[in-house]
């Protein structure tokens, strides 16, 4: 067995000076050139074997393979290996006493000197983190309590870990980029600097070719764009996102996976993952086809408004001119004339209420009566009338029911307090049109007009364009009785 002996120092500063001339015996024991080392302390003597345990020489030895230090009872450092020296940018002789500790802030200070205690009694780590030069380190620190002979301290290793955060770092990163690109509603392509796709979330999977993984962008997704005809390209778009330049808002149409065409509103931003330079770009795709449903409806509407309101005019003008061959005097023009464009805007303003869809007939006629059925005392009944109609159905019950109207309550059953006004559905003719029935009893004697008025010619006329549609007008003693059939084309349903 080769033994190495050590007389150990009775001062700090000798056992310093004698470690610092051991470094070439501490190559020899770590090369395996030396079994044992026997440390002399006046007269006594320790022998450390380098097959012990954790509190054993080997230990601290092994240590100091990877940086290490030793430090005494009072913190002050002792030894300092040349692998410390480089990690730490410093000199053994800059690192000495209380100089190492000045290389950390409050904060790491107070964790250095933690573990410097808690080490005296058992084996603890901590984690401390340094600037050195331009960049930010990260350290383990692991402290094992030594034994020097007569003096006793703390070894502690110092393991650079900076690249293992800053791998896990750049995995959290990736993580939280995945997380967010997966979350995100709108389709998201990711490309490199060459074009090439090298992620994407579900919702672009669903527009892009299979497998876009690795092809191009323009090989992944097919864009066409309408207003620069074969003067744009996807491969465009990607380059000058690449190369620095972002591109926004541009309408384009992008023909998916299932054939269909899908509107889209293309966006690209260069991708800077570090520094300043331009690692690819990011593509977001925004599907328009809500949108532009909702412009070709509005489009649709317009045109439709557009249509309604020259159809208006022109039966206000059929209207004006009707009821002024009709009547004698200005007044009695004026009277008749305001009355029938009230009931048109009545029935226009219900449409609009409802947006111009599922008018039901009860709500027509309601307008209608309305002035009336407070003074009624129940002498209005309307049955079976809760039946939506078109647009075009709904003008022309407006009109029908604003003559009847007038005609009852100037000579019929709504003229006197006894009469009673009865409007219900009877059922479906053979040919699908709806039948309407308004009976009036119960009013004065009623005899039929001996000259056709434009009240009677508008009712006759106003359902009689379609098949099946029309009215029949009776002018029984009894009272007056309408049969109304709203033809099929009406489109109305209960």
């Amino acid at each position: 067995m080769t033994v190495v002996s050590l007389v150990s120092a009775l001062t700090r500063d000798e056992l310093e000076a004698r470690l610092y001339e051991a470094e070439e015996t501490l190559r020899a024991i770590r090369e395996g050139e030396i079994d044992a080392v026997v440390i002399k302390g006046g007269a006594t003597e320790q022998v450390f074997t380098l097959e012990g345990g954790e509190q054993s020489y080997r230990t601290f030895m092994e240590a100091m393979d990877i940086g290490a230090a030793a430090f005494d009872r009072e913190g002050q450092l002792i030894y300092a290996n040349q692998a410390l020296c480089t990690l730490l940018d410093r000199p053994a002789d800059a690192l000495s006493g209380q100089a190492l500790l000045g290389l950390f802030d409050p904060v790491n200070q107070t964790t250095f000197r933690r573990l410097l205690t808690q080490a005296l009694k058992e084996r603890q780590s901590a984690e401390i983190h340094v600037r050195i030069g331009n960049a930010d380190r990260s350290f383990l620190l692991t402290g094992t309590p030594i034994d020097f002979g007569i003096v006793s301290g703390v070894a502690i290793t110092f393991t650079d870990i900076s690249e293992r955060e800053q791998s896990a770092a750049a995995k959290e990163s990736e993580r939280l980029a995945r997380s967010i690109l997966a979350s995100a509603n709108e389709a998201v392509i990711v490309c490199d600097r060459a074009g090439n796709v090298t992620h994407i979330n579900a919702a672009a999977e669903r527009i892009c070719a299979e497998a876009p993984i690795g092809k191009s962008f323009e090989d992944a997704i097919e864009l066409t764009f309408a207003d620069a005809t074969e003067l744009m390209s996807g491969a465009d778009i990607v380059a000058m996102a690449a190369s620095g330049t972002p591109v926004q808002g541009l309408e384009a149409a992008v023909k998916t996976s299932s054939a269909d065409v899908t509107d889209v509103l293309i966006s690209a931003a260069p991708l800077i993952v570090s520094g300043d330079r331009t690692q690819g770009c990011v593509v977001t795709l925004i599907n328009l086809s809500q949108r532009k449903a909702a412009e070709r409806r509005q489009a649709l509407l317009m045109g439709e408004l557009d249509h309604r309101v020259k159809n208006t005019l022109a039966m206000v003008l059929a209207i004006s001119a009707r009821t002024a061959s009709h009547v004698r005097t200005i007044e009695d023009f004026q009277k008749s004339f305001a009355g029938r464009i009230q009931a048109l805007a009545a029935t226009h303003t219900l449409l609009s209420n409802a947006s111009w869809e599922n008018l039901q007939i009860k709500d027509v006629l309601s307008v209608e009566l309305a002035p009336y059925t407070t003074l009624s005392g129940g002498r209005i009944t309307m049955e079976g009338l809760d039946i939506a109609v078109d647009s075009k159905t709904a003008v022309s019950l407006g009109l029908v029911f604003h003559e009847l109207t007038t005609n009852a309550v100037k000579y019929g059953a709504l003229s006197t307090r006894s009469g009673k006004l009865s409007v219900r559905r009877v059922g479906l003719a053979e040919d699908g049109a709806l039948l309407i029935e308004w009976e009036e009893r119960d009013g004065p004697l009623v005899t039929a007009p001996t000259k056709s008025g434009f009240g009677q010619t508008l009712i006759s006329r106003s359902l009689g364009s379609g098949p099946g549609g029309g009215t029949k007008l009776e002018f029984l003693p009894t009272g007056v009785v309408c049969q109304i059939s709203i033809p099929k084309y009406g489109h109305f349903h209960s």
